[in-house]
């Protein structure tokens, strides 16, 4: 191994750091006693050692002719027979093959860059600060990011100190990554607040002036000194100071000048205004400014507090976990004092941010428990907006009379009868349109079996038994009679030959001279120009334009759209297995079968849509020729139990039994009796 000239010690050595030594590592002291870990051959194997016989004092570093009581040991078992120092020469290994050490730049360069780490003009070996690449500093342009590389290039680590970016991860020239989750830096460390005083805020009670700005918004003084509401100077004029106390003591300090401009005391707990007062309360009210909190002492509630911090502009998306519930810190900090509520009245301001805070406080305290008001008229053109504007304009007894008002906050899907009591007087007059049933156009049918909107209809029927031309006829006579416009989803039907059965039935003549047509002559160009205007008005397609099978959320979806666009009040499906019933292996077809019916109704129900659905019969087993039962129904017994009407068309095929061209239409279940009931009528088909 070549030799280089000798350096002083205290290149390798910081002059005040001493060395000893532990079983398994060395560790350099420093003079606070810190303990700094460090590995052996690290530090040492590029320094050749010499065995010296007996004791040696210690001395400065700093002086050359210093020898250090430095161990080497080869391994944990062996221990050397006395103390190593080192010898005049030093001796350094090898360096890396300058191809690997470019290599290893280039390599940590491209990672760094990877993660969107610049790094042209970083020293390694150092500690660089620079602008955050994933929050960029914040507004402020802060240079928080730190960002360390070893000397040998093998590693690089950073991390952000910004609070709301906390981003840190490191990186291994030949291993693997260490990404962090961005995000703001977790601690468990309490956050100490500042302690303030009245006298350290210079405040004093309320001169005359305020005194009289208060009375004139219907606060009495009394109401005033039992809050503690006080005054201080600050730019250059009186500004009253609303003081948040705790158990009697100042926790923050709130201020507003006549302009309505509001600041707080920095670095202060953020608490309820008021907070006292609820203590060991069952109900409680939450209002949106201290002067709503002063009003409904006026009106009698003591059982009230304000919010320090005024209302959101929205209803943010999701709730942040506790520790990043920043804006509504105050809630967690009086956790105590809410949870034995069992009854919360949010009285915040009737404008949308008023709204906005209801909601939040309503979602984090549990709507179950919470209850709304709603502002009464300030005037014949205006609504008051909040407590105070209903104490100065009408009086003590009316802000009373608001909370005693209050109703509960509403919760998605749970509803009181109350709320539909409209619904159920329309129903009850017969103004609700076509809720009492829609007449099929054959009054034998309507004995058993009327039309009415959100329901769903199974039909059935052996094959050729006319389902679809029933359904069609159906379709025309109901469009003739209401006026309503359908959706159909019908994949057995080419379109053309479809438009020609509904063209006939509106038209009343064959499409074609063809033998079906009998003596009857055919439909003229006019006319036929005149249906397809009525076709084109009256029913909308849905179809896949390739060859895949349409699943039942498709089908859906764009039944929805015809609704909303097109005004449509019925939807066709037409059969049950054209469509595509892919489910997962650990589902069964009676599962499936419950999930996709419910999916229907939900969908007849929410849009005021009658669902007709076509279901083919499993294979009958010694069929004798009779209607098939609603139990038939391939796939599973759930095509009866949740429609709420169910249908069998059948066809006579035996002369003996009786006409060849009747329809037998068998009412076999009709869920709401307004509609009908269980019987069978007879159709005769007219070509």
């Amino acid at each position: 191994m070549p030799a280089i000239p000798r350096r002083p010690l205290q290149t390798l050595l910081h002059s005040n750091l001493l060395m000893s030594l532990s079983k398994n590592q060395l560790s350099l002291k420093c003079p606070a006693g810190t303990i700094i870990p460090t590995n052996p051959y690290r530090l040492l194997r590029h320094i050749s050692f010499t065995t010296h016989q007996g004791p040696f004092p210690f001395k400065n570093p700093r002086n050359s002719t210093f020898k250090a009581p430095f161990f080497a040991m080869k391994s944990s078992r062996f221990r050397p027979p006395g103390p190593v120092v080192p010898s005049r020469t030093v001796h350094v290994a090898p360096a890396d093959d300058e191809t690997a050490f470019a290599e290893r730049v280039a390599t940590m360069k491209l990672k760094l860059e990877q993660a969107g780490i610049r790094c042209d003009s970083f020293e390694p070996g150092q500690y660089s600060s620079m602008i955050c690449p994933k929050c960029e500093g914040g507004t402020s342009m802060e240079r928080s990011f730190s960002l360390f590389i070893r000397e040998d290039w093998g590693l690089a680590m950073w991390s952000c100190f910004r609070g709301k970016c906390g981003w840190s991860g490191s990186i291994e020239a030949s291993g693997k990554n260490r990404d962090n989750k961005v995000g703001p830096i977790q601690t468990s460390k309490v956050k100490e607040h500042r302690v303030i005083t009245e006298s350290d805020l210079l405040l004093e009670p309320l001169c005359d002036e305020l005194i009289e700005y208060f009375s004139a918004r219907k606060i009495s003084a009394e109401t005033l000194r039992r809050n503690a509401v006080m005054q201080r100077r600050a730019h250059g004029q009186v500004v009253i100071a609303f003081t948040y106390r705790r158990n009697g003591a100042l926790v923050s300090c709130k201020y507003r000048d006549v302009n309505k401009n509001f600041w707080q005391e920095r670095g202060t707990e953020k608490i309820f205004y008021g907070i006292d007062d609820i203590k060991r309360a069952s109900d409680i009210i939450i209002v949106e400014g201290e002067l709503d909190k002063l009003a409904m002492e006026e009106a009698g509630y003591l059982n009230c507090v304000s919010v320090p911090d005024g209302a959101p502009s929205q209803v943010s998306k999701e709730i942040p976990n506790e520790g990043q519930d920043n804006k509504f810190r105050y809630l967690w900090n009086c956790k105590q004092y809410l949870d034995q509520a069992s009854r919360i009245i949010l009285a915040t301001d009737g404008d949308r941010p008023g709204q906005a805070l209801a909601e939040e406080l309503a979602r984090r305290l549990g709507k179950e428990r919470c209850w709304r008001v709603h502002w009464p008229m300030k005037n014949a053109n205006e609504v008051c907006k909040d407590a105070n504007e209903v104490l100065m304009h009408l009086g003590p007894d009316a802000l009373k009379e608001v909370i005693e008002k209050a109703e509960l906050y509403p919760i998605r899907g749970l509803f009181t009868f109350s709320e539909f009591f409209q619904d159920i007087d329309a129903y009850y007059s017969g103004d609700s349109g076509n809720d009492h049933g829609v007449s099929t156009g054959w009054s034998g049918v309507d004995e058993f079996y009327k039309v009415i909107p959100g329901e769903l209809t199974v039909i059935t029927g052996v094959p050729n038994s006319g389902k679809s031309e029933w359904i069609d006829a159906l379709l025309c006579n109901i469009n003739r009679i209401e006026g309503w416009k359908f959706v159909l989803c019908s994949m057995e039907n080419k379109v053309r030959e479809h438009a020609r059965k509904l063209l006939e039935k509106h038209m009343k003549k064959p499409f074609l001279n063809s033998r079906y047509g009998e003596s009857v002559e055919r439909m003229t160009v006019e006319e036929l120009e005149e249906g397809k205007e009525w076709l084109n008005d009256t029913f909308h397609l849905i179809r896949c334009d390739d060859d895949c099978l349409p699943s039942i959320q498709w089908v859906l979806t764009l039944a929805k759209a015809a609704v909303m666009r097109y005004g449509v009040r019925g939807l066709v499906i037409d059969p049950y297995n054209e469509l595509d019933h892919q489910r997962p292996s650990n589902q069964t077809e009676t599962e499936y079968v419950s999930q996709m019916l419910t999916k229907i109704k939900r969908f007849a129900q929410h849009h005021g849509c009658h669902v007709w659905f076509v279901a083919h019969p499993k294979q009958l087993q010694h069929w004798g020729g009779g209607p098939p039962n609603l139990y038939d129904i391939s796939g599973s017994a759930h095509f009866i139990n949740k429609c709420d009407n169910g249908i069998v068309i059948h066809r006579n095929r035996d002369e003996k039994a009786g006409p060849i061209d009747r329809v037998e239409v068998h009412i076999r279940k009709v869920r709401n009796k307004v509609a009908g009931g269980i019987g069978d009528a007879f159709l005769s088909y007219d070509r």
